[in-house]
């Protein structure tokens, strides 16, 4: 039996596939997007997330703290602060317990598994799919994955949902710190797998928001039968006010530019895909 991080679980999602569904949220990401709108979802290990706004600098964190040189994780600080501005970022669960509390859900239309990457815990995550089938199944990944687990994962969900952000291999290293050539390896597996699929390209102002950029994504996904739709994402410039919680440095600094999503969604009509923008 595995266990796993899990930073967050929305019983009601609307945007993580069709109908309303349960969308869980693994800790871990083999990915550092300068733009990342969950730091809390990076790291594997449990962490302590706290904040400012509120705070009323009573000491009580400090005083109860045994080990102010490095954090172990105690907790004492989370129990003793009196406005409740620290917290674990997340729960660790089995996969038994996590399966059990999504089969109380049987009257949503399906579970979403996100991140952080899922595929990075993917022994949790396929004795969880295990567990709850046949209730339908849709990931939500970068496609960074070994392909033998990217080709597994086809087996056993009913909708991919996969980030393409940026095709140019020295950007994609630049400004997510790998390398898309898995990725994009993983993008042909899954073209021809017969599994229905979604595109989410999350639109970076600055970064990623060129119709060059798009037209090469369209290049890549020009005839595929399975492919349901294109997502274009607008970015959350207030994801910087996270990284404050986390103890990290926001490494993207936003432009002021304004991002025209509707002219970006020519580049997909151009090749007769279809276009959804939230």
């Amino acid at each position: 039996m595995k266990n796993a991080l899990v930073f967050d679980i929305n019983e009601f999602a609307v945007h993580d596939g069709p109908g309303i569904r349960t969308s869980v949220f693994l800790k871990g990401c083999p990915l550092r997007c300068v733009w990342c709108h969950n730091p809390e979802g990076l790291l594997f290990e449990q962490e302590i997330l706290s904040g400012t706004n509120g705070c009323i600098q009573c000491g009580s964190c400090v005083s109860v703290c045994n080990t102010p040189e490095e954090c172990t994780l105690c907790g004492a600080c989370v129990r003793a602060c009196p406005k409740n501005l620290r917290r674990f970022a997340a729960r660790e669960w089995t996969s038994e317990a996590l399966a059990a509390k999504l089969k109380k859900n049987t009257d949503l239309a399906g579970v979403t598994f996100s991140g952080g990457e899922p595929l990075a815990q993917h022994e949790f995550l396929f004795e969880v799919i295990a567990q709850i089938k046949p209730m339908h199944i849709a990931i939500e990944t970068s496609g960074y994955a070994p392909n033998e687990v990217f080709c597994r994962m086809l087996g056993l969900t009913d909708l991919v949902l996969m980030d393409i952000k940026i095709p140019d291999e020295e950007s994609h290293i630049r400004y997510t710190g790998v390398s898309n050539i898995p990725i994009l390896n993983n993008l042909k597996s899954l073209k021809q797998s017969g599994v229905a699929y979604e595109i989410r390209i999350p639109v970076i102002p600055g970064i990623n928001d060129t119709m060059e950029n798009m037209r090469a994504i369209a290049a890549l996904l020009e005839s595929s039968d399975t492919l349901v739709r294109v997502e274009l994402l607008a970015y959350n410039l207030a994801a910087g006010a996270k990284y404050q919680l986390a103890h990290r440095e926001f490494a993207y600094k936003p432009t002021n530019d304004t991002v025209n999503l509707r002219t970006l969604a020519d580049a997909f009509k151009e090749k007769h895909i279809e276009v959804f923008i939230p």
